[in-house]
């Protein structure tokens, strides 16, 4: 992707969000603002690792 491509599809992603109502906007922001599972706060990567070897090894 070159810069002028990339400039492009910046400033249509910029106009698209600035286009919606504020309800949506906050609604948005309020989605991306979820919590990770307690485990994966408190041990990273790790459980999902041990998962995933588990689930080959069956």
């Amino acid at each position: 992707m070159s810069g002028n491509d990339y400039i492009k599809f910046l400033t249509e992603q910029f106009v698209s969000y600035m286009d919606l109502p504020p309800e949506e906007k906050k609604k948005r922001r309020v989605e991306g603002n979820e919590r990770p599972s307690i485990s994966n706060r408190w041990f990273g990567v790790l459980p999902f690792a041990f998962k995933s070897i588990r689930k080959k090894a069956e």
